[in-house]
C-alpha cells in the first residue's frame, strides 16, 4: 500500500470528491466520512446506517483502541449522508459491499477506491490520508494554539510533534525551511 500522506491542496481534495462523487454515492460517502470525522477505515466500515441516520452526533468505540469518540457530524456531511441514508434500512452497512449482501467493503477495497480516485489527479493515496487530510486542513483551519491540543485528542497523541508530523505539517515546514536556507 502506499505511504499515507494527506491531501494538502484544497483544489485537488475538491476534485477528488468531486470525482467519488460522480462514480458512486457509497464510495463519495466513504470519502466524505473519512476527510470529515478523522476516523480510522477500520473503524467507517463497521458503522451502520442506524449509527448516521437523523443524527447530530455518532458514537464510534475505535477498533484499534478501544476508545468511544463522540463526533458531531458537520452540517455539510449531515446533508449528504442523509441524502445516501434515506432508501437504506437502518440494519444495512454504511459502505456496504455489492457482493455480499449487507457485509461492508473490505479495508482493501476501500483502499483501491481511494488510491484510484487518487491516481486519476496524481496523488499517492491510502485510506489513512482521508484521517490525515483531516488533520492536516483542521489544524491550517484552526491554527496551532486551539487544533494542536484537539487533534491530540482525537489522535490519541502524547506530542505536539507527533502530532505536527503525523498530518505532514512537520514536513511541510521542514521543506519550506530547506529549499529557502541559503548561506
Amino acid at each position: 500500500m502506499a505511504a499515507a500522506n494527506p491531501i494538502r491542496d484544497k483544489r485537488v481534495l475538491k476534485d477528488i470528491t468531486e470525482y467519488l462523487k460522480m462514480q458512486s454515492d457509497r464510495d463519495y460517502i466513504l470519502f466524505m466520512l473519512g476527510i470529515y470525522s478523522g476516523l480510522r477505515i477500520s473503524d467507517i466500515l463497521k458503522l451502520k446506517v442506524s449509527d448516521v441516520r437523523d443524527q447530530e452526533y455518532f458514537m464510534v468505540t475505535e477498533q484499534k483502541t478501544g476508545n468511544v469518540r463522540k463526533i458531531i457530524v458537520n452540517p455539510e456531511l449531515r446533508r449528504e449522508v442523509a441524502l445516501y441514508v434515506c432508501d437504506k434500512d437502518n440494519e444495512d452497512y454504511l459502505i456496504r459491499s455489492r457482493q455480499n449482501y449487507n457485509r461492508p467493503i473490505t479495508r482493501q477495497r476501500a483502499y483501491q477506491i481511494i488510491n484510484a480516485a487518487g491516481g486519476k489527479y496524481g496523488v499517492k493515496l491510502s485510506t489513512h490520508s482521508m484521517r490525515k487530510t483531516f488533520g492536516h486542513h483542521f489544524y491550517l483551519q484552526c491554527g496551532e494554539r486551539n487544533a494542536l491540543p484537539v487533534l491530540m485528542k482525537i489522535y490519541g497523541h502524547r506530542s505536539e510533534v507527533q502530532t505536527l508530523d503525523y498530518i505532514g505539517v512537520e514536513q511541510d515546514y521542514l521543506d519550506r525551511t530547506l529549499k529557502n536556507f541559503r548561506f
